[in-house]
């Protein structure tokens, strides 16, 4: 009985859908008139899923290793009140206000996981935490007229197996019976909780699925999991959530799409990819043409950037010209090649990434490492840099934002 009400549920039609929806139809998104809504964003990363380059590291990374660097820094209490402060001040409803001030139409959000367990993040073990932190989403998209991309960054066991997932190194996603579980019934329960939430556009199951680092039968193995996780997980999420669009992005930084064989198991799904670096033309995202064409579904860029003002500019237009909808990546961070920017501290790279990125891995060398920075001075500089994120306070990028043609 289960099977066939799931089952009845992903038919549903698309006149099933209340009105504020939008839909897949075909190549494009459309709302309830039938008329094509095309994205243009950008993504919300390091909020909810730090990054150690957005914060000006290069060897320290994923957010364990981060939260450990600034544990050993300054203590766990303090480590605790910074990722409050942080969390609570990086993004608000004023970065809302600006993003949609620009023409974006879109803002993709990027989380962890850990956000809907008790497995301790980001200072807390608290489960209702990812739900306060995406109620805020919806409320600032519905005052600014902004739509909502539900994005897994880091899914349980790591589907990427590299830091960006938070994970131990290998997609253990992939392979391992109880994380996939977790993952399916998180996403459930996001989906049981956010149904008729029409500012959400739509559920990004799991960023960048396996990385690039596997090779042969190990690759082979690993990318053939992907499709039958991602139709459980839709299977799951239509008992709850008739309504919203889910995206899929494939393997190898969601840029193989061969190992699809089955795009008819949901009438409202489509594929998302990235795209970092080569030439802005058509030519080099034909793998991703041909797979929209193949499937007759939406194709979407979640990520692109880091690169000149011109290279950005001529991939905005030829994600236009192929009716590729796109969220640059990413909003915020320490340094240019984003939105807007945090200004760095003074002391904060001699001191703080001093430490940080110090060997630190005995305790004598925790110890040593100290020489770099006190723990008074980095309460100090960590609460520094939340006052220079704040949107009252943040570099805005104006040539950036002219690159990505938002408002176009």
């Amino acid at each position: 009985m289960a099977l066939m009400l799931t089952a009845l549920t992903s038919a549903l039609p698309a006149a099933a859908a209340p009105e504020g929806f939008l839909r897949v139809k075909a190549h494009d998104i459309v709302d309830a008139k039938g008329e094509k809504f095309f994205i243009k964003g950008t993504n919300l990363g390091n909020w909810l899923n730090p990054e150690g380059y957005m914060f000006g590291f290069s060897k320290v990374n994923a957010p364990h290793s981060i939260d450990l660097a600034f544990r050993e820094l300054v203590g766990p209490t303090e480590a605790r009140r910074f990722w409050q402060n942080f969390k609570d001040n990086y993004i608000t409803e004023e970065d809302f206000e600006f993003i949609a001030s620009t023409g974006a139409n879109t803002i993709r959000v990027p989380f962890n996981y850990k956000l809907f367990t008790s497995e301790d993040y980001m200072g807390l073990n608290d489960p209702t935490e990812g739900f306060r932190r995406l109620d805020d989403c919806i409320t600032w998209a519905k005052r600014h007229d902004m739509r909502l991309i539900l994005d897994m960054h880091d899914c349980p066991g790591g589907q990427t197996g590299d830091n960006i997932d938070d994970s131990y190194g290998y997609p253990w996603l992939m392979t391992d019976a109880e994380s996939q579980e977790q993952f399916i019934n998180i996403w459930k329960q996001i989906a049981t909780r956010y149904a008729d939430e029409e500012v959400i556009l739509g559920y990004e199951l799991a960023n960048e699925p396996v990385a690039t680092y596997w090779e042969g039968e190990e690759r082979e193995k690993l990318n053939a999991a992907l499709e039958p996780l991602y139709i459980r997980t839709v299977e799951a999420i239509r008992t709850v959530d008739p309504n919203h669009i889910i995206l899929l992005g494939g393997p190898q930084w969601n840029s193989e799409f061969g190992n699809f064989t089955n795009w008819t198991f949901d009438d409202n799904i489509m594929y998302t990819c990235h795209r970092y670096g080569g030439e802005p033309t058509s030519e080099a995202i034909k793998s991703y043409i041909d797979f929209r064409d193949k499937t007759n579904l939406p194709m979407y860029m979640g990520e692109l950037g880091h690169n000149s003002m011109e290279w950005q500019s001529s991939f905005a237009n030829t994600l236009v010209e192929n009716n590729i909808g796109y969220t640059f990546w990413p909003y915020k961070k320490i340094a240019d090649s984003s939105m807007t920017g945090v200004d760095v501290p003074e002391g904060w790279k001699e001191e703080l990434v001093g430490f940080v990125e110090a060997p630190r891995g005995s305790y004598s060398e925790i110890r040593e490492a100290r020489k770099h920075c006190s723990q008074e001075r980095g309460v100090e500089l960590l609460n520094q840099y939340v006052e220079n994120a704040k949107a009252s306070r943040m570099l805005k990028h104006q040539d950036y934002i002219q690159s990505i043609k938002l408002d176009k």
